[in-house]
């Protein structure tokens, strides 16, 4: 089989990489194990343009926002699917000092976060004594939509393997990759944290961390808002399903729930939530995060027909359709991308490695 590209992983980047080179009439193949457990198929899909307890403006989010909505929206119509909502951030204060900080930032820049005009609306449904501020917009990119939608694109069009990728059967050729029948022009990892463990970027600063969330239903919610009282409790596309996480664990043994995430979260729901509501699952998944919080983009210096995107932690659903675009604009027409991200930043690191 003679392609232009093999991708590997059909998590979020890669769902948007195979999106572009599609649209741009690329012949493709991804590989993907389709491991319900990988991040993008965990993810709450949040795009938020603040971040931390300092409500810091997210990098690049005065580029990143217009070119978001939009992009979701067309691939939505593309796949006639509902591919993002806005649903703004309650941001509930767990102590005064939260709420001093709040106000103090808003005083320095009120870009994204406001106060509302009644800050006691909320107690019909929700315990707080602190009041609450409120961040806009924010979006929710329905991955649970998009994810399955799009794979099942694939699956018709014969462009998917569903396989565990085997990095030892590669094989590199000057302007082109082997990887048992297939060869390619190229060879693009978008496979999230497994990217730490390929030898050709391996270097690389990876810093996977861990996540965990719980599903549950309930009907007493306005699910037009994401409620924040240090974790996200955020709505699904299906009516009364809801999601809330995540915590960062830097130091795991495992990718599996853990009873001290599900106990704490729940002693977060019986504290704040005063309507009905049922626990119906609990996940857990390792982000491709990174040391430096930038992502991994563009082609290895040494090897040139393997390329990778990857290292969006916890922002992929913002981060992931701009970059897919600007590596899909890099590889077809030699554009520049983003020096902060592009991944020849390290060549550096990555030269000492000769696979």
């Amino acid at each position: 089989m003679q392609l232009d590209y093999l991708i590997i992983g059909q998590g979020i980047s890669g769902t948007w990489l195979s999106y572009y080179l599609e649209k741009e009439g690329c012949s493709f193949l991804v590989i993907d194990n389709g491991d319900t457990n990988a991040p993008s198929r965990v993810a709450a899909g949040i795009i938020n343009p603040v971040t931390g307890r300092r409500y810091s403006t997210t990098w690049m989010a005065e580029e990143l926002w217009p070119f978001l909505l939009n992009a979701y929206q067309v691939l939505g119509d593309d796949l006639q699917i509902n591919a993002i909502s806005q649903k703004n951030v309650l941001d509930f204060f767990p102590s005064p000092q939260m709420r001093l900080g709040f106000l103090q930032r808003l005083e320095e820049d009120n870009s994204y976060i406001s106060l509302p005009q009644n800050e006691n609306d909320q107690h019909p449904v929700l315990q707080y004594e602190f009041g609450y501020g409120a961040v806009s917009p924010v979006y929710t990119a329905h991955l649970e939509n998009i994810l399955p939608t799009w794979r099942r694109h694939l699956q018709q069009t014969a462009s998917i393997h569903e396989e565990v990728f085997d990095a030892k059967d590669l094989i590199i050729h000057p302007g082109k990759i082997q990887y048992r029948d297939i060869t390619a022009t190229k060879i693009i990892f978008c496979d999230g944290a497994g990217g730490a463990d390929l030898p050709w970027f391996s270097p690389l600063p990876f810093a996977p961390n861990k996540g965990e969330a719980l599903l549950l239903q309930t009907e007493g919610l306005d699910p037009s808002f994401i409620y924040k009282k240090g974790m996200m409790l955020v709505p699904l596309t299906q009516p009364g399903e809801w999601w809330i996480g995540s915590g960062y664990h830097w130091e795991f043994n495992d990718l599996l729930p853990t009873d001290e995430f599900r106990n704490k979260t729940e002693a977060l729901l019986r504290s704040w939530l005063k309507v009905p509501y049922t626990i119906t699952g609990h996940l857990a998944a390792g982000r491709p995060a990174t040391l430096e919080r930038r992502p991994f983009v563009g082609t290895h210096p040494i090897h040139p027909a393997i390329g990778i995107l990857n290292g969006m932690g916890t922002k992929g659903c913002s981060l992931a359709p701009y970059f897919a675009r600007q590596l899909t604009d890099h590889l077809l027409y030699n554009k520049p991308i983003h020096p902060e991200a592009d991944v020849k930043r390290f060549t550096k690191t990555l030269s000492r490695i000769r696979p």
